[in-house]
């Protein structure tokens, strides 16, 4: 391994700190009963309670005064300055542990312990005077140091996308801002259960390895099972699984599930990614709109206070209801053409008007689902519910009760992406397995999308599942928009990439 000089460095001051008795890496054991950000925010000048202080985290500046030094520490709440004294860390005659620790060996980015009380210095900073000081790990590699001048301006920045995301354990040390991110992430999820469980759904798990990849229209990843000496798939849906339990007789079972697409990669894509699914029975579409109106509503108001949320330069409204418009209106409206009715061959000269490409592997539903994503689905930055799409669409839905040749589906878009996907669940076992056996024509002419056959699940349905709602809703791109972030790479701690 090639090292550099800062690197070779950090090594001898490593054998510099065990020459002096000292244990880099000392037992974990380091009780922490106080925070930087806790600190700052209570602390008066006088204040009881601010005493035998014990704090942890990075040193991330050191400033030698001599006989004594401030330094800056950084836990997982924020920064402080602290002050060591050589006379309370060495109080005997030998001042050498003081003078080699503190003014030649520590580094920055190094773990530390102290123990103190806080005052405040004659510049008005809260500080910790440490009364007895730990090396808890010594750091290796030097951090990058982020410097901001007194007019705000930011020097050394570690801004590049590649090295931000492969790195991430370091973005998220040197980058204010980083860590709230994910913090928010964390709340939005949690607010989500918060409505599903006061509304009496029961949070299950689902198998991620699956026989038969089920659930969506997606190229899935394939591995093997060597104790069965089986092909078996990463799921990419759990929609299938979740309605066996519904059969079973739970009402309304929900899932954050990870799933895996082996697709391309983009600002809204990552071959993994994790879908809320939820699956009510006796409820349909109309029902699970205004219900996710309704959970995005809590969500904005909890994470933001307000139902208006700001994304990039746009302000999102999640103040219920949503504006609705079903698929083909929104084609007309936007490219003149009335595609009800109209079959394969007349679509495909449709899509030749409209310069959109399209193969001899592509049905009607492949060709609706170009010409929208294509000309339609940038449009929509308001959330907006897409309705009633065409049965070729959608082998997993019911039949729409009034609008031949349409189901009652729908997806949200929001801020010209789709969000959610929702249907009134096919529970007629004999239509379900007519439209599987169309998508094994599809896969048979190429699409690579195209659904299998899960005979077990049609078995399940042929024993009875009650008329349910069933949506997915897609977590990371919902925390994109919660969280004002233009990637999905900003909202995923460790999205997929290429080795190095």
């Amino acid at each position: 391994m090639q090292l550099s000089e800062q690197e070779i460095v950090r090594r001898q001051n490593l054998q510099a700190i065990r020459d002096l008795g000292i244990d880099p890496y000392p037992a974990p054991q380091f009780e922490v009963n106080a925070f930087a950000a806790d600190i700052k925010a209570r602390y008066e000048d006088g204040a009881e309670g601010f005493e035998n202080l014990r704090l942890a985290g990075r040193i991330m500046m050191v400033r030698d005064m001599g006989k004594a030094c401030f330094a800056e520490l950084q836990d997982s709440t924020g920064r402080i300055q602290f002050y060591v004294r050589r006379d309370d860390i060495c109080p005997g005659e030998d001042k050498r542990l003081f003078d080699e620790l503190f003014k030649k060996l520590l580094d920055i980015g190094d773990f530390v312990g102290i123990e103190g009380f806080v005052f405040r210095t004659r510049t008005g900073e809260i500080t910790v005077h440490a009364k007895s000081f730990t090396l808890l790990c010594k750091s290796l590699r030097p951090l990058p140091i982020v410097k901001t001048d007194a007019e705000g301006n930011v020097y050394d920045a570690f801004v590049d996308p590649e090295l931000r995301h492969r790195m991430r354990y370091v973005d998220l040390v040197v980058n204010a801002g980083i860590r709230e991110t994910f913090i928010q992430r964390t709340k939005m999820v949690n607010s989500i259960r918060e409505f599903l469980n006061n509304r009496g759904a029961l949070e299950v798990d689902t198998p991620v390895l699956q026989n038969i990849p089920g659930g969506a229209t997606a190229r899935p990843f394939i591995t093997h099972h060597n104790a069965l000496d089986i092909p078996m798939y990463l799921r990419i849906a759990n929609e299938l699984y979740l309605k066996r339990l519904v059969v079973g007789g739970f009402d309304w079972v929900y899932e954050f599930s990870r799933n895996f697409r082996n697709e391309g990669m983009d600002r809204t894509h990552n071959p993994e990614f994790t879908i809320l699914e939820f699956y009510v029975a006796y409820k349909d579409y109309n029902w699970m709109m205004e219900t996710t109106e309704q959970l995005l509503e809590k969500v904005a108001l909890d994470l933001h206070g307000a139902t208006d949320v700001q994304v990039g330069d746009k302000v999102l409204s999640f103040k219920a209801p949503f504006q609705r418009i079903g698929i083909l209106d929104a084609i007309k409206e936007h490219t003149g053409f009335d595609l009800y009715g109209m079959d394969e061959a007349a679509m495909r000269d449709v899509c030749r008007q409209l310069h959109i490409e399209v193969d001899n592997t592509m049905g009607v539903g492949k060709m609706v689902d170009e010409i929208f994503s294509e000309k339609c689905e940038k449009l929509y930055t308001q959330p907006t519910f897409i309705t009633d799409y065409p049965v070729e669409m959608s082998p997993l839905t019911k039949r729409h009760r009034s609008k031949p040749g349409l189901v009652e589906r729908f997806e949200l878009m929001i801020n010209g992406k789709e969000v959610a996907n929702a249907y009134s669940e096919l529970n007629d076992p004999i239509d379900q397995r007519e439209r599987f056996e169309e998508q094994v024509v599809l896969k048979d002419r190429g699409d690579e999308e195209a659904m299998f056959i899960d005979h077990d699940f049609l078995r399940a349905l042929e024993f009875g599942m009650p008329p349910t709602a069933g949506i997915g809703i897609g977590i990371d791109r919902l925390a994109m928009l919660m969280t004002n972030q233009s990637t999905i790479q900003e909202v995923l701690f460790f999205p997929q990439m290429r080795p190095e």
